[in-house]
């Protein structure tokens, strides 16, 4: 009886022991840092976009896709800023924000195919086959399809295999939001967490 009382106890506190850690991890990492996010388009690099926002909200009030949302207040210096989900909704490359931001965090972008291929870098779409519907024996070529930049950002191969041409992508997320299967078989790794341009924030 003692024994099994004993062995009880050992596991009720291995369980708050593990629970305290994963809560005060989750506390001590920052709520932005948690999840993947995009900038709005030509967004400064992440710490200058952060310093340069002046929190007016006006690049989410002109996007007719409505894909920009609002980091709440208590989060940190990013508290105010915009971000976008691609997940949830992806960036049609209107440029409109980029064009009422009144302070320089989003740069002036004109509707202009040519320039937005060459400038606009919100992030870069990246594959995972083992999830791909068409690389598993089921034809689907919907990301294709999506995309603003077709046989430029992303190719198609045969039984509509996508072929992802990194270089090109501009990072909208179009091609995450289209993608039905779950977990998605594409994930648009912003530009602020891609290796050689992480800070601490």
């Amino acid at each position: 009886m003692t024994k099994k009382k004993s062995r009880r106890e050992a596991i009720k506190y291995l369980f708050l022991l593990g629970g305290f850690s994963f809560f005060s991890f989750f506390k001590w990492v920052p709520f932005s840092r948690r999840f993947r996010y995009l900038r709005p388009p030509s967004a400064l690099e992440e710490e200058n976009f952060v310093k340069k926002c002046i929190r007016c909200g006006h690049c989410g009030e002109v996007c007719p896709n409505q894909c920009i949302r609002f980091f709440s207040i208590g989060i940190g210096k990013k508290s105010g800023t915009p971000y976008i989900v691609p997940r949830e909704q992806g960036c049609i490359l209107c440029m409109k924000c980029t064009n009422v931001c009144p302070s320089g965090a989003l740069q002036p972008m004109p509707n202009d195919f040519a320039q937005i291929r060459r400038k606009v870098r919100m992030g870069v779409a990246e594959l995972d086959t083992n999830l791909c519907y068409s690389y598993n024996n089921r034809v689907c070529g919907i990301c294709y399809r999506a995309c603003p930049l077709q046989d430029l950002a992303i190719k198609i191969g045969s039984w509509e295999k996508p072929i992802m041409v990194k270089e090109n992508c501009v990072g909208c997320g179009l091609c995450e939001r289209i993608c039905y299967h779950y977990p998605q078989a594409i994930r648009v790794i912003p530009r602020h967490q891609q290796p050689g341009n992480r800070r601490k924030t």
